[in-house]
């Protein structure tokens, strides 16, 4: 069998195990009754089928970089325990401790910020250093690249329309009763908050360390980013799950319904991602994209804490 068909058939594999697990995630929602039932199809649709197809016609005649990996089992070994701990520790007992220890605030949300930072990219920026990886490589901004800022106007504004559409952000925004400088400022702050908070966050993580090492061992981006996207979505169910006050579509007090969650919600958009980044390489895309799908939500949030008196 040539390499060529071995790849195929991995991202054959790889996509037919992601349809399986995201119709089965499916079929639990709508069997308890819940409501991304509906939400969750549509989810698919628009991050995890439309983004890769944007951004694969914005970048056809472009083959994105290689990016070295000098052990690829070796790598994707450590990262996949290092992701189990994380899981466990950051996402389920450390962020609980944390929010335990601290009041909601500006304290608070710098502080939080900082231990993300450090989890997320700091420990696996030392991991890989440790065991001879390259993650230098990984910080990628490719501004320039074909398709770069196509992509970004395309699915962002893709993005906020669907947010807009789906979520009570809109709402939660005229709220606010801002200014509308004072607004666009809020909005703009919060959009450079998400992007470090969040983007650069989970984006180094799972795209830039984890894709990678799986695309190095599976030799199929689209492999990688079938099963990148599974753990994406993962890896939030012990902070799904163990989180007080059950306020993630009420489904922390069922396991089977928040693993369920996981994957039929949240790792489309991870997928979605993934692609883009298999596409242009470029971590400042994804990161600026990860911003814009959060940034509707985030905008209330953030100005409680930073511009609305306490």
């Amino acid at each position: 069998m040539t390499a060529p068909s071995k790849t195929n058939a991995t991202a054959i594999g790889a996509l037919a195990l992601y349809a399986l697990a995201w119709c089965g995630s499916a079929a639990v929602l709508f069997a308890t009754g819940s409501d991304d039932a509906v939400s969750a199809p549509i989810i698919l649709v628009v991050t995890g089928i439309g983004f890769p197809l944007i951004a694969w016609a914005l970048t056809r005649q472009d083959a994105p970089p290689a990016i070295p990996v000098p052990r690829p089992g070796l790598e994707l070994g450590v990262i996949l325990v290092f992701l189990a701990l994380y899981a466990v520790f950051f996402t389920g007992y450390g962020l609980n401790a944390f929010h335990a220890a601290f009041a909601p605030g500006r304290l608070e949300a710098v502080l939080l910020t900082a231990f993300k930072l450090v989890v997320h990219v700091g420990l696996p920026v030392l991991i890989l250093l440790a065991i001879g990886g390259r993650p230098g490589a990984l910080f990628t901004i490719r501004a320039n690249s074909r398709g770069f800022w196509l992509i970004l106007l395309v699915l962002g504004a893709i993005s906020l329309a669907f947010i807009g559409l789906v979520s009570p952000s809109l709402k939660q925004i005229a709220a606010l009763k801002l200014s509308p400088p004072m607004l666009a400022a809020t909005i703009l702050a919060t959009f450079a908050w998400l992007a470090v908070e969040a983007g650069l966050c989970e984006e180094f993580l799972f795209r830039a360390v984890l894709q990678t090492r799986l695309a190095g061992v599976m030799r199929s981006e689209t492999g990688a980013a079938c099963i990148a996207a599974l753990l994406f979505g993962l890896a939030h169910v012990p902070g799904l799950y163990m989180r007080s006050g059950a306020d993630v579509s009420g489904h922390s007090a069922n396991l089977l319904a928040v693993i369920a969650y996981a994957i039929a919600v949240l790792s489309p958009i991870g997928l979605g991602l993934g692609f883009v980044w298999a596409r242009t390489r470029s971590l400042l895309l994804v990161v600026l994209l990860h911003a814009l799908i959060d940034l509707l939500p985030g905008v209330s949030e953030f100005a409680h804490t930073w511009v609305l008196p306490g």
